[in-house]
């Protein structure tokens, strides 16, 4: 027997083997075409709940950002521009007087108001001159806080470089 016949048909064929491929030779593959039913119905059921799932996700997010929204804009109030002016004479003696205070408003001239632990008495009236003092006090304070923030920033970067910085300019030797 030679292994030619059993990879390419070359050479003497030995009887066992022609034997064994009689055999087999009804199990061997036989290409038909494709036969579909004429049962099967033509079109596909969706399934839609994957994408309810996504809209609902979605519309939670959006409500949940609305109501986180609507909480944090009641708690700060807005800022206001700090304009500095020479006062006149007559505008330091005269204090600008509360209007009468409704509940949950705070007065005209309040720096700061805290609606948590309001008390039934009216703020100190302040005069026009020491509101835009403290309000130019404030605006200077501010800026002071950013400028330390961004410096404290930088030095934080400079003392603690991050792993990825070490060994961003280093080539391999080899």
């Amino acid at each position: 027997m030679k292994d030619d016949y059993l990879w390419d048909k070359t050479g003497e064929p030995d009887p066992q083997i022609q034997k064994l491929e009689e055999i087999l030779g009804t199990l061997r593959y036989q290409p038909k075409p494709l036969e579909m039913p004429e049962e099967l119905p033509a079109s596909r059921r969706w399934n839609y709940f994957p994408l309810l799932a996504i809209a609902a996700s979605l519309l939670l997010a959006l409500v949940a950002g609305g109501i986180w929204f609507r909480v944090r804009t009641q708690r700060t109030p807005q800022p206001q521009q700090a304009k500095v002016s020479t006062p006149s004479p007559v505008e330091e003696t005269t204090p600008i007087v509360p209007k009468a205070v409704e509940k949950n408003t705070p007065p005209e001239n309040a720096i700061a108001v805290n609606n948590k632990h309001r008390h039934k008495s009216v703020a100190p009236a302040l005069s026009k001159r020491e509101r835009e003092e403290a309000l130019a006090a404030k605006a200077q304070l501010m800026t002071a806080l950013r400028l330390t923030t961004e410096k404290l920033s930088l030095i934080r970067k400079t003392q603690n470089p991050t792993p990825a910085n070490q060994i961003k300019n280093q080539h391999r030797v080899g």
